[in-house]
């Protein structure tokens, strides 16, 4: 069966002469946990050992996204033309590494986004010269969610584009951090309180709720958006939020749980038990779940074990290994 993940990470720690740490002090730095060590050299691989792991378990296409700044230099880093142009050139070389297999590889753009009409510009560059399937965005841009109107250029692109916005979990404010997630205990637990352990999922759900209640899925109701991770938590709490916000929601055109449904399409990434799967499953239906993984972070082995024993068959069963998938950011199946 043809197996399509997508939300698969990848980085460079050179770009253009724009250098990150080198990867084993990324890798064995003493404050990262588990998570982030274990990841070695994985994330820089598109080559044989990626592509090695990947027949293993039977992946036959990764759609690829930039790492976060953890490994390698971003372009929120930088400010101005320096954002636009380090984008660019992460672009350019991710396309090249792509070109080199394109049989296993597609990509999700990496856009200057705090600049949106620049990132706007970005995204049509690399998905009329590269064939990029998107883009991914970290989280806050700059301690703003997309429902700010100064992001109108950008969803309005990809509405035109026709296609995705994937939308990422990104490290939250300091501020945040230090209200919510720190405490007695080592800075390792407070750094996954934060993120991939709990808070970042949260907040991702509440990005789409935002996107959702301000009236901007309304606004461009043809961009479909992409969150990961079983729904980050919004199949558990899409019917509560719309009985105890929908009296008040009357500028919308749907009921809100309709909005998000129509316009949001959720993947199993790092999520391997049935439980959520069977929530998002009721909650957005089998047309907007995509099978995923979160390699290098998570493995392709435990991604494959719960693919084979979902709880679907037949056509279902495609749909979600990469039927979905090729769909929405139109692959080459063959």
């Amino acid at each position: 069966m043809r197996i399509v993940t997508l939300e698969e990470h990848f980085s460079l720690l050179d770009v253009g002469g724009i250098a990150a740490a080198p990867a084993p002090a990324v890798v064995n730095a003493e404050n990262m946990p588990a998570v982030i060590r274990n990841v070695g050299d994985k994330i820089t691989d598109l080559d044989a050992g990626r592509i090695a792991d990947m027949d293993r378990h039977g992946v036959t296409v990764q759609v690829l996204s930039k790492a976060g700044i953890h490994m390698g230099p971003s372009a929120d880093m930088f400010e101005g033309d320096e954002a636009v142009a380090f984008a660019r050139r992460f672009n350019d070389q991710f396309a090249r590494k792509i070109a080199a297999r394109p049989d296993r590889f597609a990509g999700f753009a990496h856009l200057p986004a705090s600049i949106p009409e620049a990132a706007a510009d970005e995204l049509e560059r690399t998905v009329v010269e590269y064939g990029f399937k998107g883009a991914l965005i970290s989280g806050m841009v700059r301690g703003r969610f997309l429902d700010d109107g100064k992001f109108a250029p950008l969803l309005a692109r990809a509405e035109r584009l026709d296609v995705p916005l994937y939308i990422h979990p990104g490290a939250p404010p300091a501020d945040v951090r230090n209200a919510y997630y720190e405490g007695a205990f080592s800075q390792k637990i407070s750094l996954g309180l934060a993120t991939f352990a709990w808070g970042w999922h949260y907040e991702t759900a509440l990005h789409i709720m935002r996107l959702a209640v301000s009236g901007t899925l309304d606004k461009y109701p043809r961009l479909n958006v992409i969150i990961g991770h079983m729904g980050e938590a919004l199949p558990v709490m899409l019917a509560r939020c719309e009985h105890q916000l929908g009296p008040d929601l009357p500028h919308l055109q749907r009921p809100l749980a309709k909005t998000i449904t129509d316009q949001v399409y959720v993947t199993s990434s790092g999520f391997f038990t049935t439980p959520p799967f069977l929530a998002a499953l009721q909650t957005f239906g089998i047309d907007r779940l995509m099978f995923s993984v979160d390699y290098p972070y998570d493995s392709n082995a435990d991604g494959r074990k719960f693919l084979d024993n979902v709880p679907l068959a037949g056509d279902d069963l495609e749909k979600f290994a990469h039927g979905n998938a090729d769909r929405l950011l139109k692959l080459d199946a063959h």
